[in-house]
């Protein structure tokens, strides 16, 4: 799995840091099994057959019309899928410690204990998913796939970046769809839309400081498409006749 440096720097604070800066300690792993979900085998058999349907979608999706290739495409994306849920199950945010952001100094947020406690997730598991979905399908393929997975955020992302900036550059819009695409490979490793979320918006981050070095003013350009919405639905509500 693809990790930003900064989170795998988060990941080796300490209790004892914590404790420094007048957080209370993070439980060990062993504390914390109480937080680790298990589930039952009826539950764990119902929680298959959801995975292994949902891969069968996806990959139905594709039309391959290719017996072999479906059934294949399906076991590797199936096998992705529980193994993100069995590592969210058994290595909840409570097995990192509550220590600091070293970039701000501020105390992690559960969603950041979160990112750090998936993302130690072993590379294989990323690496297997990947290899298995290029061996049957073209990159435009598989990048349908990583969409499903991440619930087209691509595309909705990078309509934003062209209603707020509507002179992208051939060059520019090139690098934050480059940007937005590590995102959502990233991102595949990650069970639910907040933590999905949450990874993109380090690419987000990532392409706003871009923009700036293009010589424009993120917040500048922001601000104006905030303001000019405000003013729309403002107008469209001045023109709303009067019950």
């Amino acid at each position: 799995m693809i990790v930003p440096a900064v989170l795998i720097g988060m990941a080796v604070l300490t209790a004892a840091s914590s404790k420094a800066y007048g957080q209370t300690p993070a439980k060990s792993p062993a504390a914390v099994t109480d937080t680790v979900r298990q589930l039952s085998p009826d539950a764990l058999a119902k929680s298959d057959a959801e995975a292994e349907k949902k891969a069968a979608d996806w990959i139905g999706s594709l039309q391959l019309h290719d017996a072999g290739k479906e059934t294949r495409l399906t076991a590797v994306v199936s096998i992705h899928l529980k193994a993100v849920r069995d590592w969210n199950n058994t290595h909840p945010y409570t097995t990192v410690p509550a220590g600091i952001d070293p970039t701000t100094g501020k105390p992690l947020s559960t969603m950041d204990r979160t990112i750090i406690a998936n993302s130690a997730m072993p590379h294989s598991v990323h690496e297997d998913l990947m290899a298995g979905l290029r061996k049957d399908l073209t990159e435009e393929q598989v990048g349908v796939i990583l969409d499903k997975y991440t619930i087209g955020k691509v595309a909705f992302t990078m309509s934003g970046y062209k209603a707020i900036v509507p002179d992208l550059t051939p060059q520019e819009e090139a690098a934050i769809l480059a940007n937005l695409q590590q995102a959502r490979e990233q991102a595949v490793d990650f069970k639910n839309a907040k933590q999905i979320s949450a990874i993109f918006e380090i690419y987000k981050t990532k392409n706003e400081q871009y923009l700036n070095t293009t010589g424009r003013n993120w917040h500048a350009l922001f601000k104006a498409y905030v303001d000019a919405q405000k003013a729309k639905k403002a107008a469209a509500a001045a023109d709303k006749p009067a019950k």
